[in-house]
């Protein structure tokens, strides 16, 4: 029996699929596999027949902070955000979202039932796992604020992780260090509060990010983290990189912490490059070092 065919026992898998479709970039090469698990016990098996036949995997959700790399990969990418997308919110305010489950959503349906916590990421375009971590935020808060605990896939084994296991600091998570562990869901501690103010909060934050951002062009959301005095964009702007084009990444007009893919033309050296010029202009100009936010996956 063939790779494929075993592969295809517990999950959906496309061949040769390119990765332009999966990346809110639309950058990236094509990938021998991409793979949907049907469950839980699906991804453990895929996994498993993976590792048994040598082949490199990367996990991923909605490809909203993701840069894949130009040439193709002969490995997989194990996608979750069609099939492990369940949520479930108990009477005390708390949510079990599974790591595919989309963040944006996941806000809506806690304002639905008047559980304020969630307001902050209504506009993350991106799944529970990389918001997890990411340790995702936005307007001085973040998934840290809430995360109780976290279900995991490592060593082979599914377990619970505490809170406190999670070293969480500004976007940041032990997850970084540890990219053959897998997150499956999450338990978030929401509380309490007026449906129609948590309403109205979200909306006038989606307005602010519609006017602010360039949400009509591809891209991975923020490149880099802020600095400890100065907003990331600002010291872009102030570096005169507004507008600034290698190839078809350009620095957006609209807010400078954004990397677009201009009509579509980007390359992943492309944007590498721009964000090369721009740490390396940080550095030499202002003696920051800025840091990325963007997962770069090389194949």
């Amino acid at each position: 029996m063939s790779v494929l065919e075993r592969l295809e026992t517990y999950a959906r898998v496309k061949e040769h699929e390119s990765m332009k479709k999966h990346t809110t970039f639309h950058i990236g090469g094509t990938v021998d596999y991409f793979i949907y698990p049907k469950n839980c016990t699906s991804l453990l098996c895929v996994v498993n027949i993976l590792n048994e036949n040598h082949i490199p995997y990367f996990v991923m959700g909605r490809g909203s902070n993701v840069l894949c790399d130009d040439e193709d990969f002969h490995g997989a990418i194990i996608n979750l955000d069609r099939t492990l997308n369940e949520a479930y919110i108990e009477p005390s305010g708390i949510l079990v979202a599974q790591a595919g489950c989309s963040v944006v959503n996941l806000a809506a349906e806690a304002m639905k039932h008047s559980l304020s916590g969630l307001e902050f990421a209504s506009g993350i375009p991106g799944s529970i796992g990389g918001a997890v971590y990411m340790n995702a935020g936005a307007y001085k808060s973040n998934m840290a604020e809430i995360i109780k605990d976290v279900f995991v896939m490592r060593d082979n084994q599914i377990v619970w992780m505490d809170k406190s296991e999670l070293e969480l600091a500004y976007r940041h998570s032990i997850f970084q260090k540890h990219k053959d562990w897998t997150i499956l869901a999450a338990r978030l501690q929401l509380q309490p509060a007026d449906r129609d103010e948590i309403r109205d909060l979200m909306d006038s934050r989606r307005q602010r990010r519609m006017a602010a951002q360039p949400l009509d062009k591809p891209c991975a959301g923020s490149v880099f983290r802020n600095p400890e005095h100065i907003p990331a964009w600002k010291l872009v702007e102030n570096l005169g990189l507004r507008g600034f084009r290698i190839g078809g990444a350009q620095v957006s007009e609209k807010h400078c912490n954004f990397i677009v893919n201009e009509n579509n033309e980007a390359t992943a050296a492309d944007v590498r490059n721009l964000i090369a010029l721009i740490k390396e202009k940080a550095k030499n100009t202002y003696d920051i070092d800025l840091i990325t936010e963007v997962e770069q996956l090389h194949w």
